[in-house]
């Protein structure tokens, strides 16, 4: 059996993660061609309901669709999908009127050059990190687009992902799949699991289509986790001690107008037990509160999410909108790829979605597996154990980053106080702070490759929550002050030319919905 070669894959479960997932696959290994030796099935129950909330995405998004063959025009059209150049936080150090910074998309002008924390500390004159050393959060500020008319498809003036509908995503991707990359779609309920003399899964039993054979599956069935968790009983590392959100009511919130602006970033906004998630779409806004449990019930949580719609939208319309409750473990599997099963999306494992890390999560699984994918059973355990390890490593890299903007609050509601408390966080995490204090992050703190959040982004949370480092404790060649004041320079002058060139996300969004983008 170790010889056996692999020809079949089969998706268990639908959604953005199953579809994505099966996209990229047969996208890689052209199954929409008569000589491809790769077939890839997609099974998904009938009953199965998509949670339609508004879902961010990172910049890997553009690549994702790309390299599947989508059109950008297409996708914004039918996803009600909207531009997103990063993250905003909002009251998350102490809740004052002026609190707030931004986690952009492009990393600092300069960046791995010269110190460009202590040329802002030296010359920022009181402005904040991100502003200085970047255009993109101000461009934020404003409600503009990241890139202009006559960009093509999929390029950008600076660098973006989207804000789109999970619903309406997974619905485009299946037609997609189905119709144009060859993937084979299987409405059907899984009610087994047959198995191979070895332990590998040789065929899932379902209910009208009986026994669907395959030589690699791929566990894409949510939170219940069918093959991985169910079937296989991986352990299940919880987070929960770390990162305490295991909640979250989410609604639609209408515009107010028509031509009300779209917000080019994901706006988080710091609560008593947690925080309100804000995504501008096309249509509507997405919001929700993503909260602990053990600090807040379902009740007062509801009350808090109405209120802040209630700022926007008013307290009538704030009332007349229904809320989805969503509940949650956080954490992920022991491991990810069991014998010749695996993991992708939630059956993989859940963090709070602060920083949208989930979709890309599946994006960069769904495309290991696509250009590593074995060739033999054999092949298989070595291609396994690579990408255990390394995911295991991206797991790690995001409890750690987002504990990073819990740790440096100062708000003093007992849920924020636990999130700091030092029996919460990792040693590795307090060693780094510590390190932090006498230099900024560098690249040298992360030496793995694809780092899901590297050192650029440390720097933005950071500095952005009033970390101090202590300046000018060495002269070594890398501070280069000369150099580094050039580069904000630099960025002050493309900044001015970019608030004159470009237009807001509402006005880009109708006019590719109108005439649509140039084709690469």
């Amino acid at each position: 059996m170790s010889h056996r070669s692999i020809k079949n894959i089969l998706v268990v479960g639908g959604g953005s993660a199953g579809w994505l997932t099966a996209g990229i696959i047969a996208a890689e290994h052209q199954c929409n061609k008569q000589n491809s030796k790769i077939k890839v099935t997609l099974v998904e129950s009938p009953e199965v309901n998509i949670v339609g909330v508004g879902e961010g995405t990172w910049p890997s998004m553009r690549n994702s669709l790309q390299r599947m063959g989508l059109s950008e025009t297409d996708f914004i059209r039918h996803c009600g999908a909207a531009f997103k150049q990063g993250s905003k936080f909002v009251g998350w150090k102490n809740g004052a009127d002026n609190d707030f910074y931004y986690h952009p998309f492009v990393i600092p002008n300069g960046y791995g050059q010269a110190n460009q924390y202590s040329a802002w500390k030296t010359h920022g004159q009181g402005h904040a990190f991100a502003d200085v050393v970047c255009a993109q959060s101000q461009i934020c500020q404003a409600g503009l687009a990241p890139k202009q008319n006559a960009t093509p498809e999929y390029a950008g003036v600076l660098n973006y992902g989207y804000h789109l509908d999970a619903g309406k995503f997974s619905q485009m991707l299946q037609q997609h799949c189905v119709q144009n990359l060859g993937v084979t779609y299987i409405q059907d309920h899984v009610e087994g699991v047959v198995s191979h003399d070895n332990g590998d899964i040789k065929a899932l039993q379902t209910r009208a289509n009986g026994e669907l054979n395959a030589d690699l599956f791929v566990d894409c069935s949510g939170a219940r986790s069918l093959l991985l968790g169910q079937h296989f009983n991986v352990p299940f590392i919880d987070k929960k001690s770390v990162l305490f959100n295991d909640s979250a009511m989410a609604l639609h919130v209408p515009y107010s107008t028509p031509d009300e602006p779209i917000a080019s970033a994901t706006i988080s906004t710091a609560q008593e037990a947690g925080w309100v998630w804000d995504i501008g779409l096309q249509d509507r806004r997405g919001v929700g509160y993503t909260y602990s449990s053990k600090h807040t019930d379902d009740q007062q949580a509801l009350r808090t999410l109405k209120a802040y719609v209630a700022q926007s939208v008013g307290g009538e319309v704030a009332d007349s909108l229904s809320a989805r409750k969503i509940s949650f473990e956080p954490g992920h599997r022991s491991h990810f790829w069991h014998k010749n099963c695996v993991a992708v999306g939630l059956s993989a494992g859940f963090l709070e979605p602060l920083e949208a890390s989930a979709l890309a999560l599946v994006e960069l699984s769904a495309t290991a597996i696509a250009e590593n994918l074995p060739v033999t059973a054999q092949h298989m355990q070595i291609t396994r154990d690579n990408f255990n390890r390394r995911f295991l490593l991206h797991w790690e890299n995001i409890v750690e980053f987002l504990k990073l903007h819990y740790v440096l609050s100062e708000r003093t509601e007992p849920y924020w106080q636990q999130m700091r408390a030092p029996d919460s966080v990792s040693p590795r995490l307090n060693d780094l702070l510590t390190q932090w204090r006498y230099q900024p992050p560098n690249r040298s703190d992360f030496v793995q490759n694809e780092i899901m959040f590297p050192s650029a982004s440390y720097q933005y949370v950071l500095y952005g929550m009033g970390f101090e480092t202590l300046n000018d404790v060495s002269s070594r060649e890398f501070d280069a002050p000369q150099s580094a004041i050039k580069h904000l320079q630099e960025n002050q002058q493309r900044l001015h030319k970019l608030m004159g060139g470009l237009k807001s996300n509402r006005q880009l969004l109708k006019h590719v919905v109108q005439y649509g983008f140039q084709k690469v």
